[in-house]
């Protein structure tokens, strides 16, 4: 059953005594001011006709409904609203089914719960994912779905946003019954008509009563502390569990007001507008110039050079796309290694019950350990993963160039060094790409696809659809030390340091940033990652630092220690007896003021909002150099890195977004305000200053010309 978009929004026909309502909105039958006009005047019709007996609402194509449409999204609300239709439906005088295959999403399935019975073919999918987007179900959803499925059941459904497949529906009230097969249009038919044989009647979900409310209302607020503790500073899910709260206490129409006064708020608030920023600029950053430009060149076997730890993560990754994967390591003994590091992350999945003996040994059989570069002569593409030392990926991809045939992608997953003089070292620069994967590889969503200056228009496009087919949020950056993400890294990890020399202790800052909705805070992510990697950075780069620039020692005072963080079972905090979660070190504020003392400052306090004010002021403007210099196409291509691959809050939209939220002239204005104490580190960005002086802010520069 295909969709046509040439035809009406919603097609109505009838077959024997039962009216049946087609969605016909491709590509997911998304509920646009069309279609919920056409429901509304179809319904209207249908309870009018003395001939119908029945309402079938079904999807044409592959969903039953996918929920609200996202151009709509930002605009005006043009009647009817989906809560009138959703009443409509309820209220009609002949019986309404739905007949639901495919997803049925958000407002999708509260148009099904508004139906009196529910019928779910095998692929069906169910959810009411408005958390998501910082938002709520408003069209009843907060109301029906409890009296269906539960009270606790309802609201851990909503504040997951995570689907129900057909059965586990059935198995939650959600749905009635369950079709073996067959099209939703011949299953809803034969459905319906069985109901109209028994004389069924109108079934209304908002006339199911909640019982033992003392019970539900004790469940919520045990669902709320827990809520409020792993969704710090998230404002939609209370206010789910304040709706679902007020279906258990009040009456349907006076719990259904209640929710659409919530939903009006979520809907005003910044977390909606930096979530479907989000959402939106995950969608363009894909889009590329190259992309548009060229055809990928072929994958389907690819070779990973160095099987640590992340090497591994790519071949999981690689594995887990379908592809075929050599993994290449000096001797017996590495290579050795290597595949016992592929094989524990199976080995884990096998634990937890999420992957079985046989699943292993056929992803496994996809995979070729080698200490001979010569078993790659004929793959697609190469992802070199050793040690981040310039020499020593110079000495693999001169071998790379020497035995890898014309025409395949030569990748390096380095994360700061100059992919220009790696590929320099080649025949073939046109074919080598920087491909800058996250640790855990196998799960981690970033990759940044670094171009440098000779590489061919195909092998980018290439680059975009490997990390497709890898599940990856792709995002191209130009080249220069640490790309986008580490660049920028580097600048707000600075200013972290200063705060912490000027009188804030790791543990304010690292508080602050959570508070400001970071899972970790900066020194906690140094401990996690390991403060050694930090450090050889600092060391190498020793050489070329600007003497001007303040330099901030206590990371290497910790360092000097042998204090490197949680595998060490100290850095910044103590992890005794092997912890995950920190305590706070004594001897590291003893350090901390004895590095005071040294240089002559004298500390001073800093308030949680002093330091977000000055950590995210450094990291927005660095961000705009990073953009007026072109190693980010767009400012969303900022945003998309911190939200994917650093833990920025997604409620706010990734720096520039929050930047945009702010007002950029306030930000210039911290910039300005700090220069007078370091006038060195906090140069403001000429383009902020430009965008300021001529009224205009980041997301004036997210569409791509040509």
């Amino acid at each position: 059953m295909s969709t046509d978009s040439k035809l009406p929004a919603v097609i109505v026909s009838r077959k024997g005594g039962v009216k049946v309502i087609a969605i016909n909105n491709s590509p997911v039958n998304a509920l646009s001011q069309a279609v919920r006009e056409g429901l509304a005047e179809a319904l209207q019709r249908a309870n009018a006709d003395a001939e119908v007996q029945a309402v079938l609402i079904v999807g044409r194509g592959n969903v039953f409904i996918g929920g609200a449409d996202i151009r709509e999204f930002g605009q005006p609300r043009k009647p009817p609203l989906l809560t009138e239709v959703c009443n409509l439906i309820e209220a009609s005088n002949k019986i309404v089914v739905a007949a639901i295959h495919g997803a049925a999403l958000g407002g999708g399935l509260e148009v099904a719960l508004a139906a009196h019975y529910r019928l779910a073919l095998p692929e069906a999918k169910l959810g009411l994912p408005e958390v998501n987007l910082g938002l709520l179900p408003g069209a009843g959803g907060t109301q029906r779905a409890p009296r269906l499925m539960g009270v606790k059941a309802a609201a851990e459904l909503m504040l997951g946003g995570k689907h129900l497949s057909a059965t586990a529906a059935q198995a939650a009230g959600l749905v009635d019954r369950l079709a073996e097969s067959g099209d939703p249009v011949s299953a809803g038919l034969a459905y319906a008509n069985e109901l109209l044989a028994q004389g069924a009647q109108p079934r209304r979900t908002r006339d199911i009563a909640i019982v033992d409310k003392a019970t539900a209302l004790a469940e919520l607020d045990a669902l709320a502390a827990d809520t409020a503790k792993k969704n710090r500073g998230l404002f939609s899910p209370l206010k789910i569990i304040e709706c679902v709260s007020a279906a258990v206490e009040l009456p349907f129409e006076e719990g259904s007001a209640r929710e659409r006064a919530l939903f009006a708020e979520c809907l005003e608030s910044a977390q909606h507008a930096g979530l479907v920023h989000a959402f939106f600029a995950e969608r363009e950053v894909a889009k590329v110039p190259e992309a548009k430009a060229a055809t990928p060149r072929a994958l389907g076997r690819i070779a990973v050079i160095g099987g640590g730890t992340m090497g591994a993560g790519i071949a999981v990754a690689a594995l887990d796309a379908g592809l075929q994967v050599v993994m290449i390591e000096r001797d017996a003994e590495s290579i050795a290694r290597g595949q016992a590091n592929v094989e524990k992350v199976y080995d884990g999945l096998i634990a937890k019950n999420r992957m079985t003996e046989d699943a292993k040994a056929a992803v496994m059989a996809s995979y070729t350990p080698s200490t001979s570069y010569e078993v790659i002569k004929e793959v697609d593409l190469v992802i070199e993963a050793v040690f981040e030392d310039i020499e020593i990926k110079k000495a693999v991809f001169r071998e790379l160039d020497r035995t890898c045939r014309p025409g395949a992608v030569l990748a390096t997953n380095t994360s700061y060094l100059d992919i220009d003089a790696i590929a320099g070292v080649t025949s073939r620069p046109q074919d080598v790409i920087g491909l800058h994967f996250f640790s855990p590889a196998n799960i981690m969503k970033l990759l940044e696809i670094v171009v440098p200056a000779k590489v061919s228009a195909d092998v980018v496009a290439t680059a975009f659809e490997l990390a497709k087919k890898l599940r990856k949020v792709p995002v191209r950056a130009g080249v220069c030390d640490g790309f986008i993400g580490n660049r920028i890294l580097a600048v707000y990890r600075q200013a972290a340091d200063y705060l912490m020399e000027d009188g804030a202790s790791p543990y304010e800052i690292d508080e602050a940033m959570r508070a400001f909705g970071y899972p970790m805070g900066p020194f906690q992510v140094t401990d996690l990652a390991g403060g050694d990697i930090g450090w050889a950075a600092r060391k190498r780069r020793a050489a070329t630092r600007d003497p001007r620039v303040r330099y901030v020692e206590i990371a290497d005072r910790i360092c000097e220690r042998g204090w490197f963080g949680q595998k060490a079972g100290r850095g910044f905090y103590l992890y005794p007896q092997g912890a995950r979660v920190g305590q706070a070190d004594p001897e590291v504020l003893a350090i901390i003021d004895a590095e005071r003392a040294r240089k002559g400052i004298s500390p001073r306090k800093f308030s949680a909002d002093d330091i977000v004010r000055r950590y995210m002021t450094a990291m927005v403007n660095e961000s705009a150099k990073v953009v007026e210099e072109g190693i980010a196409l767009r400012p969303l291509d900022v945003d998309v890195t911190f939200l994917s691959g650093y833990g920025f809050p997604r409620f706010r939209g990734g720096p520039m977004k929050w930047a945009d939220m702010q007002g950029l002239d306030k930000v210039l204005g911290d910039v300005l305000e700090f220069s007078k104490e370091d006038p060195l580190f906090w140069k403001p960005a000429p383009l902020l200053e430009k965008l300021v002086a001529e009224g205009k802010n980041f997301s004036s520069l997210n569409q791509l010309k040509g």
